[in-house]
C-alpha cells in the first residue's frame, strides 16, 4: 500500500435516512446530496452524500438507508475533522445525538469526542486542539 490515507469513503447506515440528514448537517454544518443509484436498487438503496473535493486530502461518504442492513451496532467509527471538537459537541444533543465521551486529550494527536446520532451509530469528531 502506497504511503496516502488509507480511507477512500464511508457508509453510515441508518433506518431514518431524513433524521439522520437533519442530525449531520446540524451538527457539522455541511449540505448532503442525494446520489444517484441504479434503476435497480432504486426501492433498496438510498444514499445521501456527504461533501467531497476529489483533489483533496481524506474520504467522503455517504448516509446509507439500504433494506436489510439496520443501523447502530457495526463496531465501525468513523471520525470527522474539525478546528475544535468541542465545537460540534455543542451541538450533537441539540440535533437529537447523545454525547458518550465529551471532548478528551488523544496525547501528541489532539483531542476527539464520541457521540451516538439519532440512529444509534457511534461516530468521533477530532481536531488539533
Amino acid at each position: 500500500m502506497k504511503s496516502k490515507n488509507p480511507v477512500v469513503w464511508f457508509e453510515i447506515y441508518v433506518d431514518d435516512l431524513e433524521r439522520a440528514k437533519k442530525f449531520y448537517e446540524h451538527v457539522l454544518e455541511v449540505k448532503l446530496n442525494e446520489l444517484p443509484s441504479s434503476s435497480d436498487s432504486n426501492d433498496e438503496m438510498k444514499m445521501l452524500a456527504f461533501p467531497m473535493e476529489m483533489e483533496e486530502d481524506g474520504a467522503s461518504g455517504a448516509l446509507v438507508k439500504m433494506t436489510g442492513v439496520g443501523a447502530g451496532g457495526n463496531s465501525t467509527i468513523i471520525y470527522f475533522r474539525s478546528e475544535d471538537c468541542a465545537v460540534e459537541e455543542k451541538r450533537i444533543s441539540n440535533a437529537g445525538g447523545k454525547i458518550f465521551k465529551p471532548k478528551m486529550s488523544i496525547g501528541e494527536y489532539g483531542f476527539i469526542v464520541l457521540a451516538y446520532d439519532t440512529e444509534g451509530n457511534m461516530f468521533g469528531v477530532h481536531s488539533q486542539v
